[in-house]
């Protein structure tokens, strides 16, 4: 059975393999710096982003993405404020940490981080003046760790509230791709690089072998600090690949679109979303509960504890949680590689099963 257990599982998009492939007997320049590659691959970013004067750099994964963006963009005593299951604190083994940057994680529960929840934190971190860690930032990921996607009013609302407190604001993207072609979204590429200082769009997770796009659109205190820093953090967190051109052409052949035809990126995304739905579905009218908000390629769901070794076992399933009362929550993932027929027969095995 094809396994649903996340969207890495797979090498790459064959269009994405034929990019890297082409470039095999070329000679660039390392580093990402200067090869035509790259240089193109920015272009086209800078373009989608509407931000022709962004930064726009290339780094191998999302925790070296993450470390490097918020240790440049935070001074020593301060912290980024964040939801308790953020990826920087749950999933990346304490690296922003490690690097001497403090996670301040809210009570928020739905992957969301709100106003009301962030300015209870920031008002406990300033209480005590110089013995407290201070909020120089926040942190916010779209899709979020349930696969929840973020409306423009509720992102607008927390970007307000963080410029009001002179603080950054730092998007996670692995899921991006996903959330922007999420059934019912009305955030735009643009309108978050109008907003944040620094975002990055994910490719690892998004059908490319590898690699993530930082772009830093802002101009602001938090954004320069960033523009300066980031060479040499990228170099010294180990976060710049040496073949960088490799990086460039899988990120110029998933924007670079024909004309009149939706960029290979978006294509790639909103496949697995309606993989996703497609499951989603599925699994309600076979009787099982949903969990959480999720509308994107992440699709959770409530079982019993045989439900979860069953599917665990046949379909690479991951459980994340389990409730008060025994069920687990488990989660299926969809991917550009995902088809039809896929979905179908995993849902034939959980009919089997309820």
């Amino acid at each position: 059975m094809h396994l649903f257990r996340n969207d890495y599982s797979e090498g790459a998009a064959p269009q994405i393999m034929d990019a890297v492939a082409a470039c095999g007997g070329e000679q660039s320049v390392g580093y990402t710096e200067g090869d035509a590659h790259c240089e193109h691959a920015r272009e086209l970013i800078r373009e989608a982003c509407g931000c022709p004067d962004a930064m726009v750099e290339f780094c191998i994964g999302g925790t070296s993405a993450n470390v490097i963006c918020l240790s440049g963009m935070l001074r020593d005593w301060e912290g980024a404020i964040c939801t308790r299951d953020a990826h920087i604190i749950v999933h990346e083994t304490g690296a922003l940490a490690a690097c001497g940057r403090t996670s301040l994680p809210t009570d928020d529960a739905d992957g969301f981080l709100t106003p009301e929840a962030a300015e209870r934190v920031y008002q406990f971190q300033m209480g005590t003046g110089r013995h407290m860690t201070r909020p120089g930032a926040i942190y916010i990921t779209d899709t979020t760790e349930l696969g929840g996607v973020w409306s423009r009013e509720r992102f607008d609302a927390i970007c307000d509230w963080a410029r009001g407190h002179d603080l950054g604001i730092f998007l996670d993207g692995a899921r991006l791709g996903s959330a922007l072609t999420a059934p019912g979204n009305d955030l735009t590429l643009e309108h978050i690089a109008s907003r944040v200082d620094a975002f990055y769009i994910g490719g690892t997770k998004n059908g490319m072998l590898m690699g993530e796009a930082i772009v830093i659109c802002g101009h602001g205190e938090h954004a320069q600090r960033l523009r300066e820093a980031f060479p040499y953090l990228q170099k010294e967190r180990g976060g710049l690949l040496a073949k960088g051109f490799l990086l460039g052409a899988q990120f110029e052949a998933a924007f670079e679109a024909a004309k009149g035809s939706e960029a290979l990126y978006w294509q790639l995304a909103r496949h697995a979303n309606e993989c996703a739905d497609r499951l989603r579905q599925g699994l309600v009218a076979a009787g099982l509960d949903l969990y959480g908000n999720s509308t994107s390629n992440q699709v959770f769901v409530t079982v019993s504890e045989d439900q979860e070794a069953r599917l665990a076992q046949a379909a690479g399933c991951e459980t994340f949680y389990v409730l008060a009362d025994g069920r687990r929550v488990v989660r299926f993932v969809c991917s550009w590689a995902t088809a039809a027929e896929d979905v179908d027969e995993l849902l034939g095995l959980v009919r089997e099963l309820a």
